[in-house]
């Protein structure tokens, strides 16, 4: 056929039951869709057997991260048009004779009829590809056990540093940075952002801080050069460790920092000054959070500060109808889970904490983010090289849709300030945010 592009469009408007935006280009070298907009590029046929197999996003991830399908123009763009369209899909409740009674029902349809007839002869579908090596094979166990955490965070971190060197930048901090400038660099805005975070806990020379899921360790080492406080980083992460520790050698904090590979869980030297958690609770699951807050409670003293930096989402009218994003579980935060502020904020409280101060800082992500996409862009061949083509297209696309979503207010992201009051519900902290900030 040499006019696979106008049939691929034909069948994703019928099954979407709206104009499709972007132009498409097939593997025979036929285009079809309006000028102008940016190019959905399946490259092989093999992109449409992955989505006749598997209907609807994971689909469409497989194919992109295998190479089968590309985007030319504008990604941002291209993902914001995609965003809004909604493929039917089975619901997962119904019986097996259930869906056979809808199906043939369906067929009924001469359109749909004819749609399936065209899909089958270009898609000439035989066995179901297999998916790209870069996805979660088969999970055991129940969620969110220090075991599976513990895989879970290997998946995501244990990638190689010299790819999230390239991807990050010398500041080495994986989470929101805080862009008081528009021309200010993406070193300036972690920086920024670490500062804020020392300046919220009260961080003052002699302090104890312990820094939950500290990363590559840029936060303990920002507070033990700036603040004098002695630290502590805990991480699953093997790797991330690895390069925590030279960095506190490398800087001559070795008697003020110790870095762990150690899960928050049994942490045991309390009682600690201040702690800081940035980007690390998303991975606790809503089913731990009162665990994981009361965990870090008991490991402060009386008027001891929590900053708690966390991706959150949107409140759902039924909220058992959360369901963990397909694309995000599979092939980057395994078992991770976002939860709207209002909750984080009850939990904390049901902890035990007093939260004083609440700050969103969602179009500062879109930037961090962004920026992060220029940076593997920028160093595609190199970042390819250190870790896989497929694990670097999988960190493309998700930054890229995550920037989308936070420019369009779907995610946000917010740092909780909480205290643990002593007794007599006395928080040792200033009355207004302007005399704690200076």
């Amino acid at each position: 056929m040499a006019d696979a592009a106008f049939r691929l469009r034909e069948l994703a408007e019928h099954a979407l039951s709206t104009p499709f935006p972007l132009r498409v280009r097939a593997w025979d070298g036929s285009e079809a869709g309006p000028p102008g907009a940016p190019v959905l590029v399946l490259r092989r046929r093999r992109a449409l057997r992955r989505m006749m197999w598997r209907p609807g996003e994971l689909g469409l991830v497989r194919a992109w991260v295998a190479g089968d399908l590309e985007i030319e123009g504008d990604l941002y763009t291209a993902l914001d048009m995609l965003s809004g369209l909604v493929w039917e899909r089975e619901e997962p409740t119904a019986t097996t004779a259930e869906t056979a009674r809808r199906l043939a029902g369906t067929l009924r349809d001469p359109a749909t009829y004819r749609s399936l007839r065209t899909l089958l002869a270009l898609g000439r579908p035989g066995l179901p590809p297999a998916p790209p090596p870069e996805e979660v094979r088969r999970r055991t166990g129940i969620a969110h056990t220090k075991r599976r955490d513990k895989a879970a965070i290997a998946h995501h971190y244990d990638v190689g540093n010299d790819f999230y060197a390239l991807l990050l930048g010398p500041s080495m901090v994986y989470s929101c940075a805080l862009w008081r400038e528009e021309d200010t660099t993406l070193e300036e805005a972690q920086y920024a952002k670490l500062d804020l975070v020392c300046r919220k806990l009260g961080l003052r020379e002699g302090q104890r801080l312990l820094d939950v899921g500290c990363g590559w360790g840029s936060m303990v080492l920002h507070a033990a050069e700036h603040y004098g406080v002695r630290a502590t980083g805990v991480t699953l992460s093997g790797e991330q460790a690895a390069y925590a520790r030279k960095r506190v050698a490398d800087a001559g904090l070795a008697d003020r920092v110790e870095i762990r590979v150690q899960d928050y869980r049994d942490v045991r030297d309390g009682p600690y000054d201040a702690i800081s958690s940035i980007g690390m609770a998303e991975h606790v699951g809503s089913r731990r959070y009162l665990e994981y807050a009361r965990t870090l409670h008991s490991l402060l003293r009386p008027g001891g500060r929590l900053l708690n930096h966390q991706i959150g989402r949107r409140p759902l009218a039924d909220e058992e109808a959360y369901r963990i994003d397909e694309f995000i579980d599979r092939y980057v935060f395994p078992d991770g889970e976002l939860a709207p502020v209002g909750a984080t904020v009850s939990w904390l409280e049901d902890a035990g904490f007093e939260v004083r101060d609440v700050e969103a800082l969602r179009e500062h992500y879109a930037l961090t983010l962004r920026a992060w996409v220029r940076n593997l862009e920028s160093h595609w061949a190199r970042a390819a090289a250190a870790t896989s083509e497929g694990r670097a297209r999988v960190w493309r696309l998700y930054m890229a849709a995550s920037a989308v979503s936070f420019e369009r207010n779907r995610i946000g992201v917010n740092q909780v300030l909480a205290v643990a009051t002593d007794a007599d519900g006395t928080s040792g902290m200033p009355r207004t945010r302007g005399a704690w900030l200076s």
